[in-house]
């Protein structure tokens, strides 16, 4: 069996992250039981919801365990199986975590799934076919649940999410406005991605200047709101929202260092019967299916360009990952193992 090279959670951050809390360690790969297969990861997933699961506070989600291989989704091939449903050269998707090779049960629901890469690349099953996209198409499809010619906006707009939020949005009939982070992303998301406006936060860094922009790119309002970020951003767009307007909140990575994220007017969620909802994306696994067909299909057809920020090797994980949290990463942020 081969040697394992793995990213552990060595401690966790007080304020920012940083590359001191992972750790690089090997460590030799067990033999397989029956019913268990040996994947080699080729891509690793590295994405902001990430950052909370770091800290020891109450969440949605279950804090990473010190000690333990940092988790995460995984893309890879079987190089052993003994399990009848498996065998060596499929190529699969699963949560092998941040290392080079993982010891799969695969008969628990859940744990590994086979992907056809004659039409997607395997890497894209990380990001635009695979959790990121079904995180946009459910904000987006169940929660804001647009009208065609209606107005919606999304943070990230270049991200892994927020590119294909943008093609579900127009296949929709919407007007889809961004913001993201310098000039080159914004040309990206409206010249690649479609979107028909953009707006960089780096140029409108407070809540007048964002208020204003948003004004001049959603003349008619905003319909529906799908929000990564948080902080003076979600202020400004509730200053533009129309009558009866939806937020589907996914992420407010402006407090993953734990630092509080007032709302400067919350009165206005109620002056606009606004519905806001806080979803997370792996409770709904039931429209999986639905969302992958549709966002394969955005995919093959070339209606979805999604782009992918690649770091090389193992090693390389924790400094893409702190870049990421930055927006360093231009796309969905990936690393090459393969």
């Amino acid at each position: 069996m081969p040697t394992n090279r793995q990213i552990l959670l060595d401690n966790r951050p007080v304020g920012e992250a940083t590359a001191a809390n992972f750790k690089l360690v090997s460590n030799d790969t067990p033999a397989l039981a029956d019913g268990q297969v040996l994947v080699r990861h080729h891509y690793l997933s590295l994405d902001p919801y990430m950052r909370g699961r770091m800290n020891d506070s109450k969440s949605y989600a279950a804090s990473q365990p010190v000690g333990e291989v940092f988790q995460g989704g995984t893309v890879g091939e079987v190089v052993e199986s003994r399990h009848p449903k498996y065998a060596a050269g499929d190529k699969v998707a699963g949560f092998g975590g941040w290392q080079e090779y993982s010891v799969v049960d695969a008969g628990q629901p859940g744990m590994l799934k086979k992907v056809d890469t004659t039409h997607v690349p395997l890497s894209h099953y990380l990001g635009a076919v695979g959790m990121p996209g079904v995180t946009a198409w459910y904000g987006l499809v169940k929660i804001i649940a647009p009208k065609e010619g209606e107005t919606v906006v999304i943070t990230a707009a270049s991200g892994a999410v927020g590119s294909a939020f943008g093609a579900l949005a127009k296949a929709r009939g919407c007007r889809a406005i961004g913001i993201a982070g310098g000039a080159d992303k914004c040309k990206y998301v409206t010249e690649e991605l479609g979107f028909d406006a953009c707006i960089d936060y780096r140029q409108h860094p407070d809540v007048k200047s964002m208020s204003k922009a948003l004004k001049e790119a959603c003349p008619k309002g905003i319909d529906g709101y799908f929000e990564n970020v948080g902080g003076y951003i979600l202020d400004a767009v509730l200053l533009r929202l129309n009558a009866f307007a939806r937020i589907a909140l996914c992420g407010m990575i402006a407090g993953y260092d734990g630092q509080p994220l007032p709302l400067a007017n919350p009165a206005l969620l109620l002056v606009n019967r606004v519905k806001l909802e806080g979803f997370i994306v792996s409770e709904h696994m039931e429209v999986w299916p639905e969302a992958l067909k549709e966002l394969g299909a955005l995919v093959g057809s070339g209606k979805l360009r999604p782009r992918e920020s690649i770091a090389q090797g193992i090693e390389s994980a924790p400094e893409a990952f702190l870049g990421l949290l930055k927006g360093r990463n231009f796309g969905k942020q990936l690393v090459k193992l393969v």
